[in-house]
């Protein structure tokens, strides 16, 4: 266990959006596999009839008055905040904001002729993990939350810390004892406890569970609060707008608990309701590593729930999840869509992460590399066609990842005769 760092002021972010309300049309909860409904304007975590996710609600007619294209192209600032009609928090004070969305999608040539890259390692605590930590952590503040807790495999407990901070609000994190460096830095210069546990995210999951139940603290675990989704699905909103309000033909997804394909199927149904896109849906497809890959066993099974993986073991940390509370909501998407789950060797990944950077698209993570692997694997099996156009998810920076092992650089001595006689003209010969 790491303790808590010395008390100091914390500092409320600088910049503000508004005052007053949101403009929030957030009307009801909705069970995800019970379809029964609850009040949203209190603290909930997961669906009391089934212990099943919960999904946020919204009056999309009165949404419709204010949410369309030209206001929104009208809102220049404030990230993933300019779709705050369809987000839970109702007053812009709960809104603990640091930068977060509005990532550029990044046309890819070589990776594919029509692939664009959504690049998410660009958010404030350089993962995805921001978009959702942004709204569920402002929201339980808003509803009265001072101690939060969640397990995370590392970039989700670096952004938990990260807002919670923001918030002056107490977090306490519990990451597998293996967890990358960089991701138990984050956490513990954030001013959050960190716990360090022999095990996998699952394990790190149950001892949350007994922190909420004997401490009080709120469980923020993927899917077992209503509103991480709530930010995720703005990666959906996003593309779509990039894209000139057309939907690309696929998704390619890194798929760990999945919040982030239950959120932008969801996103997707939001918009059509709005009037801003029509039916078509883009063929969403989840990654996997084989060493972990529950929801694609699930999925070739044909069944709408994933048995949790034994012995889980991938180096792409966050897609080490061996059982999600979602799977239910993942798969049904992917099977709606029309998409698939696949699994990549873990030696394609490594091997994806260090060609990414030579092609130009600079230190990806091992998770955004296992979809790389994957789409290559996807467009093999003739599963997507070389002239579709597919947005591929770079959903974290490099340097958040276990260290890579490349070839190490050979040293020179600090000789200029040799650099002359032996540098220059191996990279004339390397042209």
């Amino acid at each position: 266990m790491e303790g808590r760092r010395p008390h100091r002021a914390r500092l409320r972010p600088a910049l503000r959006l508004n005052h007053g309300t949101t403009g929030s049309t957030l009307s009801h909860l909705e069970g995800g596999l019970s379809g029964r409904s609850y009040p949203a304007d209190g603290l909930i975590g997961l669906d009391p009839a089934d212990e099943r996710p919960l999904l946020a609600r919204y009056d999309l007619a009165r949404a419709a008055k204010t949410l369309n294209r030209e206001p929104l192209a009208a809102r220049t600032s404030g990230g993933l905040w300019r779709w705050h009609e369809l987000l839970p928090v109702r007053r812009w004070e709960s809104v603990v904001y640091l930068g977060e969305g509005a990532t550029p999608l990044q046309a890819a040539p070589r990776l594919g002729r029509n692939v664009w890259v959504k690049r998410e390692s660009l958010n404030p605590t350089g993962s995805f993990k921001a978009r959702g930590m942004a709204v569920a952590v402002s929201r339980a503040a808003e509803l009265g939350a001072r101690h939060l807790v969640a397990p995370s495999a590392g970039n989700a407990g670096g952004a938990l810390a990260a807002y919670a901070a923001a918030a002056d609000v107490r977090a306490t994190v519990v990451m597998p004892a293996d967890a990358p460096e960089a991701n138990v830095v984050e956490v513990l210069i954030a001013g959050a406890e960190l716990l360090l546990l022999e095990g996998l995210i699952s394990d790190c999951g149950r001892l949350a569970r007994v922190i909420a139940d004997e401490l009080g603290a709120f469980d923020l675990s993927t899917l077992k609060e209503p509103y991480r989704a709530e930010g995720k699905k703005t990666m959906g909103f996003e593309l779509v707008e990039q894209l000139g309000w057309r939907m690309p033909d696929a998704v390619v997804y890194p798929t760990g608990g999945g919040t982030g394909i239950v959120g932008m199927w969801k996103a997707f149904d939001e918009l059509d309701a709005l009037g801003l896109v029509g039916s078509t849906r883009p063929r969403m497809y989840c990654v996997q590593s084989e060493g972990c890959a529950p929801i694609v066993s699930a999925f070739q099974d044909g069944s709408r729930f994933a048995q949790p993986w034994p012995n889980a073991a991938t180096r792409a940390a966050g897609i080490r999840v061996p059982s999600a509370v979602g799977d239910f909501l993942i798969l049904d998407a992917v099977r709606r869509s029309g998409g698939a789950a696949v699994a990549v060797p873990e030696p394609a990944i490594t091997e994806a992460q260090l060609r990414l950077a030579a092609l130009g698209l600079g230190y990806a993570s091992l998770e955004t590399a296992a979809a790389v692997a994957g789409l290559e694997a996807l467009v093999e099996s003739r599963q997507i066609d070389r002239n579709d156009e597919v947005v591929l998810f770079d959903t974290g920076a490099g340097f958040k990842s276990a260290p890579p092992r490349p070839p190490r650089a050979q040293t020179i001595p600090n000789d200029e005769a040799f650099w002359r006689e032996r540098v220059v003209p191996g990279l004339r010969r390397a042209r």
